[in-house]
């Protein structure tokens, strides 16, 4: 999984769990950021969601599913 396929599935969760539109959802979530395996062996992405604290708590909640999934990305 890249980090792109990533955010498209965070961004499809979010809009058939929570509603709204995927433009919304991209911008509150931001870009993923993909970290060294060396440093991060264990989930190598992260994401800084901005936003009210709904849309941020939606995310977070998605963020916990998704670190179990999949837990390593590409670039």
């Amino acid at each position: 999984m890249t980090a792109a396929d990533l955010l498209d599935l965070f961004v499809t969760t979010l809009v058939r769990d929570a509603g709204g539109t995927r433009r919304h959802w991209r911008l509150v979530i931001g870009q993923v950021t993909v970290h060294s395996l060396d440093t991060h062996a264990h989930c190598n992405w992260s994401i800084h969601p901005s936003g009210n604290a709904a849309a941020v708590e939606a995310v977070e909640r998605v963020a916990d599913d998704l670190r179990e999934r999949h837990p390593i990305v590409r670039g």
